[in-house]
């Protein structure tokens, strides 16, 4: 690993992945110029309830991205046990690319509640953050992250795995929302019926 390499860091349930999440990792490495992206599924989540198991979530990003042989999947989350805390992968991250510039990759929502985070302070030095944000939407910057945070603003696909849930349980229009490869995993693992 050279000195200077820029790796992009998405983290996320990712419960599913979907085209809207490789749309947003498109952008940022095209935007950021970065030599790597790694999509980090979240292993146990302390803030969050997951659909999925962490190993069926790992399993539908490395699906999704066979497709997209510019990005990497880590299994550092989800292999480590316990709860999963953001200054935990960063710094497992930082130590494994000595030398590295490291992009972390969030959305607005994942932004407003930083200051609840654990070790939020220690996470905000160890990367550069990249909040994504949608034309017109306007950013709130929490005063913890205040002048530590880029915005991209990008033209991405306005979906969260939480619609793509609630429109597959109840058979809804959602063919274009996630890879195929994707779609037939959630069918033959029958994943998401009974979201609300």
């Amino acid at each position: 690993m050279t000195a200077g390499t820029s790796i992009g860091v998405f983290g996320g349930s990712f419960d599913p992945i979907h085209n809207g999440h490789i749309r947003a990792a498109e952008a940022v490495f095209n935007a950021l110029e970065l030599d790597r992206l790694i999509f980090v599924p979240a292993g146990n989540q302390w803030q969050k309830n997951a659909s999925a198991t962490a190993e069926q979530r790992l399993q539908m990003v490395e699906l999704a991205l066979a497709e997209h042989p510019e990005f990497e999947v880590s299994a550092i989350d989800v292999s480590r046990g316990g709860a999963t805390y953001t200054a935990d992968t960063l710094a497992e991250l930082a130590a494994q690319n000595p030398g590295a510039k490291l992009f972390f990759i969030l959305g607005t929502d994942a932004l407003a509640g930083i200051e609840s985070w654990n070790r939020a302070d220690e996470v905000l030095d160890l990367a550069q953050f990249v909040v994504i944000t949608r034309p017109g939407s306007d950013l709130v910057v929490p005063d913890l992250a205040r002048g530590r945070v880029w915005e991209l603003e990008i033209d991405a696909l306005d979906l969260s795995s939480t619609e793509f849930r609630e429109k597959y349980a109840s058979g809804g229009n959602f063919a274009d929302l996630v890879p195929a490869s994707v779609l037939l995993y959630i069918k033959e693992n029958q994943l998401y019926k009974d979201s609300k």
